[in-house]
């Protein structure tokens, strides 16, 4: 063969090499996963509840975090151990397999404090948490609350901005949103007004005007607002599954008459209501990472132990049909999270 016909082979030969390996790659990403059911256990306390799940981009991660309530201690007295917790961290590298990482380091100084739901956003390559914080340990539920903000680089180390000054002095639960003018709207619980959801609103994620007017007269807490097939949705635990609003403005919503993840399913932990949840919209696709009290099933009502008290995060893939939202827990999750 001749030289430059022997090259241009050769040169042929590293193409269809190149480009069959590239397309191996493309496959490989677009290849889902089947999520692990439950999806997510704490190994420290087994308490994980209320997950907010974002993108790291500089760990190419997903990030979990989420309340950790203490289910296995068995020194804790009453409702304490839903107190003094820290918020605790899961990493995945595709939403289907979760393994723990550590807990926040949280700049933010008071004996026996406790940190639950955290929500949150990157925005201007800096991310930001609203975080609810009750001021000890406590044996019942009427202590004050308040939501706080508080910035990061590497979201892990933690800097408090301010505390919130909002509706009244029992609000949790926070979700932030960006509305479509650029401004950013807070969706929060105020516990002292019926459990209603209240919001304020941003023009710098520093600065928050509370409204003082609920949005949902309906009990529910952790409200979570995403756009998702061209409405706009709200989802809020109700402790009934969940309740499902939608809404044109970000003002008035519209409740839809069934809720999701009500029916127990069948599935390992998923046998119960789900709670308080995140919804992640990704390549066309939403999921509601939501969490259970496997144990709380009508054989144990009354009963307070480590079965009933400690917790899991699980997944679903959400559908959409004539304009609602429903989701078949029970269907297995094939999920590979783009970024």
């Amino acid at each position: 063969m001749k030289p430059k016909l022997k090259y241009l082979f050769l040169n042929l030969a590293t193409v269809l090499f190149t480009l069959t390996i590239s397309a191996q790659n493309e496959n490989k990403k677009d290849q889902k996963h089947t999520a692990s059911k439950p999806l997510y256990r704490d190994p420290i306390f087994d308490g994980a509840a209320d997950p907010t799940i974002i993108w790291d981009k500089k760990e190419k991660l997903w990030i979990m975090f989420y309340t950790n309530r203490r289910a296995n201690d068995a020194t804790a007295k009453g409702i304490t151990w839903v107190h003094g917790t820290k918020i605790g961290i899961a990493v995945s590298k595709d939403g289907a397999k979760w393994t723990y990482k550590d807990t926040c380091n949280i700049n933010y100084k008071l004996k026996d404090i406790t940190y639950w739901a955290p929500d949150v956003i990157e925005y201007k390559n800096k991310f930001h948490m609203y975080l609810t914080i009750v001021p000890g340990i406590f044996n019942d539920w009427y202590h004050p609350r308040s939501i706080i903000h508080l910035t990061s680089s590497n979201l892990m180390d933690w800097k408090f901005e301010s505390e919130l000054k909002l509706a009244s002095e029992r609000c949790i639960d926070a979700s932030v949103f960006r509305l479509p003018n650029g401004t950013w709207r807070m969706f929060y619980n105020n516990e002292n007004d019926g459990k209603s959801i209240y919001y304020a609103d941003s023009n710098d994620l520093y600065n928050w005007k509370d409204s003082g007017a609920k949005i949902i007269k309906d009990r529910g807490e952790g409200p979570k607002v995403f756009v998702w097939k061209g409405k706009n949705w709200m989802i809020s635990d109700s402790w009934r599954g969940l309740n499902v609003y939608s809404s044109e403005d970000f003002l008035n919503w519209n409740r839809q008459e069934k809720n999701i993840l009500q029916l127990p399913g069948t599935g390992q932990d998923d046998k119960v209501i789900g709670g308080h949840a995140d919804v992640v919209v990704n390549d066309g696709k939403a999921y509601v990472f939501y969490f259970t009290h496997p144990g709380r099933t009508p054989e144990n009502k009354g009963i307070d132990s480590y079965e009933t008290k400690r917790s899991s995060i699980q997944v679903a893939e959400l559908e959409y049909s004539n304009g609602e939202i429903s989701c078949n827990r029970d269907e297995s999750v094939q999920i590979n999270l783009k970024h």
